[in-house]
């Protein structure tokens, strides 16, 4: 069964390489990296839109993170990160997550992430970027 058929409507596709670096002693790719592949995916997106995401008086936080360990990422491994809208909020989107082998074939971990844009000032809430939530199908 291929899985990455199972990533709904995806936003966002990243192909990566494991590096030797992402190991840990029991020399698979440690659980932190895979937090990492997320981040990267994410800031990859965001920059893909070609408009303001981010601002002087604006700027996302990650408020949530939901991460299911499938199976642990070998050395060498080539993956895909797929990102895909799984909710809108007024402030808020939440982002679904896969990471699979390339050819779809291994899911490797799912979950989702909620990212909540605030005020850098005050560090409250405020509204999502509008090319944020266009590109997230908002």
């Amino acid at each position: 069964m291929n899985m990455d058929d199972k990533t709904p409507n995806a936003l966002f596709r990243m192909p990566l390489s494991v590096r030797w670096r992402d190991l840990d002693a029991f020399n698979h790719v440690n659980n932190s990296n895979f937090l990492t592949y997320l981040e990267e995916a994410r800031i990859r997106w965001f920059d893909s839109l070609d408009e303001e995401w981010v601002t002087e008086e604006t700027a996302p936080l990650l408020a949530a993170v939901q991460m299911n360990y499938r199976m642990p990422i070998p050395y060498p491994a080539e993956l895909v990160v797929a990102l895909h809208c799984e909710r809108l909020g007024n402030t808020s989107v939440t982002i679904g997550h896969r990471i699979t082998s390339r050819d779809g074939a291994t899911l490797y971990a799912d979950g989702h992430v909620v990212m909540v844009w605030v005020e850098r000032a005050s560090g409250r809430p405020t509204a999502l970027p509008d090319a944020v939530r266009r590109a997230a199908g908002g």
